[in-house]
């Protein structure tokens, strides 16, 4: 008997996207700008720093194993019992629960091929049968999904909005698909993008209508600013929450990711800032791509996703603005090698980017 399963040796690393320390020592470069990993670039919510220094103190001790203070903040600011609420290291750790928790030897997974690389990673860990479903149009195909669905199917996993496309599942659409899905089958709906799609008339909040067997995941990584600070959090039946929280890993999620979740809730305005901000840059960069003539996907998101004509292109591309200082990500680990993925950023830095591609364009065209 092997030592290390085939469906774990056989796994690729999952590769992130280049911190900025590593591009100063490998291109020697003091100016660069990050637009690779949907961060928050105005930084970290202010009321959620301020907590975790006053917090400082006391990383000597234990955080709650139950999270109480930040799980009731989050039931009452959703409506919720607290019942209903569960922590994690990020959205990423409630999904390794939720695996460990609910999945029998013959269970299956469904879910779109190439979308959110870290999901892919966890599911292909377990070494079930996994049905990775095509995209069509950049989007989820529910329809091709729902005949997938079969007696050993368990786990359906969307994310929406979608991480790499930035394009999202509307609310009949998400209705119709329900329709197909036996009570017996669990779907996690992530919405790590939440905050960003929250105001598009159409998209289907999962929590104004709640279904027993849906869990809604959610972050304060992206729009609140603490990606650092790994703490995410999911809704769900209290059935399901109460076997999730058995099998989480104890003591998760930190202290200070507690300290700083609770706080962030209360900064309504660095949020609403967050959002002028993503919005701004969203028009900034589609206006300047169209003006490029370059192909893009439709983003409801904090990042857009740009389309080339090859890999190779992809490839000389992202390199190019990564000797410019500017870090974008190239999406060959996600499936998409002629897409690079660009994160909306500060304005200068958006502008920075742009300018950036145009050089970069201008150099290939005159070097082919």
């Amino acid at each position: 008997m092997p030592l290390v399963p085939s469906y774990i040796k056989n796994l690729a690393n999952y590769v992130a996207g280049k911190p900025i320390e590593e591009v100063q020592r490998e291109l020697g470069l003091s100016k660069i700008i990050k637009l690779s990993s949907n961060e928050n670039s105005l930084g970290p919510s202010p009321r959620a720093l301020a907590a975790i220094r006053l917090a400082m103190d006391k990383i000597h001790r234990y955080p709650d194993a139950n999270g109480y203070m930040l799980r009731k903040k989050l039931a009452d600011k959703f409506d919720v019992k607290i019942e209903n609420v569960v922590l994690g290291a990020g959205s990423e750790g409630i999904m390794s629960s939720i695996m460990r928790t609910f999945l029998l030897s013959d269970d299956e997974i469904i879910s779109a091929e190439n979308s959110f690389i870290g999901f892919r990673v966890l599911a292909n860990t377990t070494g079930k049968t996994i049905h990775w479903v095509p995209m069509k149009n950049y989007r989820y195909d529910l329809e091709s999904m729902a005949a997938k669905i079969n007696e050993y199917t368990k786990l359906i996993y969307i994310a929406n909005p979608d991480n790499p496309m930035g394009t999202y599942i509307k609310r009949d659409e998400f209705d119709e698909f329900y329709a197909h899905v036996p009570e017996r089958v669990l779907i996690i709906l992530d919405e790590a993008y939440f905050e960003y799609a929250s105001l598009i008339q159409d998209y289907p909040d999962s929590m104004t209508y709640r279904y027993d067997n849906v869990i809604t995941l959610r972050t304060f990584s992206k729009a609140y600013g603490l990606a650092g600070a790994r703490i995410g959090y999911g809704f769900a039946h209290d059935e399901l929450i109460s076997n999730l929280m058995k099998v989480k890993v104890p003591f998760e999620p930190s202290y200070l990711g507690q300290v700083a979740g609770y706080a962030a809730l209360d900064d309504s305005q660095f949020l609403d800032e967050t959002i002028k901000l993503n919005k701004i840059g969203m028009e900034y960069l589609t206006s300047e791509l169209s003006n490029l003539n370059v192909q893009y996907i439709k983003s409801v998101a904090n990042f857009i996703t740009t389309v080339w004509e090859s890999n190779e292109q992809a490839a000389k591309l992202t390199q190019a603005l990564l000797e410019k200082g500017v870090i974008v990500r190239h999406l060959t680990a996600f499936g998409w090698p002629k897409c690079i993925r660009i994160s909306v950023g500060l304005i200068k830095e958006n502008v920075r980017c742009i300018e950036s591609l145009k050089h970069a364009l201008f150099d290939s065209i005159e070097k082919g």
